[in-house]
């Protein structure tokens, strides 16, 4: 058999075509490789040796564990098929800007006759690359500025700096990630970073300097993230007009840290998925660790998606959290929950539901949200199996509240207080996926159960983000 060429150009995380034999790239012309063939492909085989090209700065200890696999293959088949899963995984490494894999009968004196050489050619990342895109979060757009430093030490770590201008927010950070070797899913990394942002719902400006650390790791299908967070805060009006309440929460404060969170993602896609589940939950314990900040926080997401008749899909969702404070302190407006707008219940303003003094919006302690949706292709199918394929209908009902609650009440009395004064709503309109960057919504939502305070957008409403109730 003639060498076998496994060619994918596709970074990732598109997927590259599965490896297989091609009559193409097999020489058939001489018996005594027609021979050889039919021995690989019917009996087994042996990977006898593994080869990796091109490496520079790379130690080679970290990828013996990318490849291992390979070297268990019994047939051709599988060989093909492992190489392919090891070349995704070095390429997942972020540090090779490709990687070829060549596989070819065994060669040199040890060569046996169903031996196999398998050879995975790389070409590595600059030691310096640069970067320049545009971010869209939660109804706000931000232009990005990145240099990374890929592979510093050879065993893929990655040293980052991010400068961030948007709309709302303006941030700047330098971040250092190293994964654990043969088990890209378990790192760590630690964040430096200062972040201003504007809140005119709140007539607030926050200032944020901080440092964290986080170690993520898998457990059989979930993912978890333990956290700890330093970051000292400056809160200071926005306007002239903020009201005396959002002037007394002005100050500093220091706010020490610790967040567990776990997320079970069966989704096809996180922007807007046709088929999965999903389930993230959230605890942060803010005070044991220092700072004058003391409070228990609890939040959970769960979203499931089904594919129904004519390519539809039916979604529902759910959100829900509560803040308990510790100690005599209130709780800060920088730590409560924000409920309202065009990603969370739609046909209210950005954060205009629940407690709020002279028009500034104040947060609560305690919400929940939930939301039924119907996604259909648009009438007529434009432009189907191309552009048209990015746009969908959207039919929705969302409902939530956020309140303040009293902790020295039983549970039955939180209950019948989120109960009370539920904000919900209902409209139509078309959504727009950016592929897996995020999406844009135009509805005509149509408020109800509008309470004294609230402000809301009766009519067209326009969102756009990653995360969307």
């Amino acid at each position: 058999m003639g060498t076998v060429h496994a060619r994918s150009l596709d970074p990732l995380p598109m997927q590259g075509p599965e490896l297989g034999v091609q009559a193409d790239d097999m020489d058939l012309g001489e018996p005594e490789h027609e021979e050889k063939q039919e021995v690989l492909e019917n009996k087994d085989v042996v990977v006898q040796h593994v080869h990796i090209d091109g490496l520079g700065r790379t130690k080679e200890d970290i990828l013996t564990y990318e490849i291992a696999d390979v070297f268990r293959a019994k047939n051709l088949i599988d060989v093909m098929k492992k190489s392919h899963e090891a070349r995704q995984r070095l390429l997942r490494l972020g540090i090779f800007r490709h990687v070829e894999v060549v596989i070819d009968t065994a060669e040199g004196a040890d060569a046996l006759p169903n031996g196999l050489d398998v050879k995975f050619e790389v070409k590595e990342l600059r030691r310096m690359t640069g970067s320049y895109n545009t971010m869209v979060g939660n109804n706000e757009g931000s232009m990005v500025l990145g240099l990374k430093l890929p592979n510093v030490f050879g065993r893929a770590e990655k040293l980052t700096f991010q400068f961030s201008y948007g709309t709302k927010e303006t941030s700047y950070g330098l971040s250092f990630f190293k994964p654990q070797p043969g088990h890209f899913e378990r790192n760590f990394s630690i964040n430096l970073y200062k972040v201003t942002g504007q809140f005119p719902w709140s007539s607030l400006r926050e200032t944020d300097r901080g440092v964290s650390t986080e170690f993520s790791f898998p457990i059989w299908r979930t993912n978890h993230t333990l956290k700890w967070e330093g970051v000292w805060r400056e809160l200071g009006c926005l306007a002239r007009t903020a009201s005396f309440a959002v002037r007394e929460e002005s100050g500093h404060s220091l706010k020490s840290s610790l967040s567990h969170t776990m997320v079970i993602d069966t989704r096809n896609s996180t922007i807007l998925p046709r088929k999965g589940a999903l389930l993230k939950i959230n605890q942060e314990l803010a005070g044991y660790t220092g700072g004058d900040v003391s409070f228990l926080k609890e939040d959970f997401e769960i979203q499931l998606n089904k594919t129904l008749f004519w390519d539809s899909v039916l979604s529902t969702s759910l959100w829900g959290g509560m803040l308990l404070p510790l100690g005599h302190k209130p709780s800060c407006i920088a730590d409560r929950f924000y409920l309202g707008g065009p990603t969370s219940v739609r046909g209210f303003s950005m954060y205009s539901i629940g407690p709020q003094s002279e028009g500034d919006y104040l947060g609560g302690e305690a919400y929940w949200a939930g939301g039924l949706h119907l996604y259909t292709p648009l009438p007529f199918r434009p432009g189907r199996g191309g552009f048209g394929d990015l746009f969908r209908t959207h039919f929705f009902l969302n409902a939530g509240n956020l309140c303040n609650l009293n902790y020295g009440e039983g549970p039955r009395a939180h209950l019948s207080k989120l109960a009370e004064c539920i904000r919900w709503s209902y409209g139509a309109g078309i959504v727009l996926r950016l592929g897996n960057i995020a999406r844009l919504e135009l509805n005509y939502c149509i408020p109800m159960g509008v309470q004294s305070g609230d402000r809301i957008c009766d009519g067209v409403q326009f969102g756009a983000g990653i995360r969307f109730l």
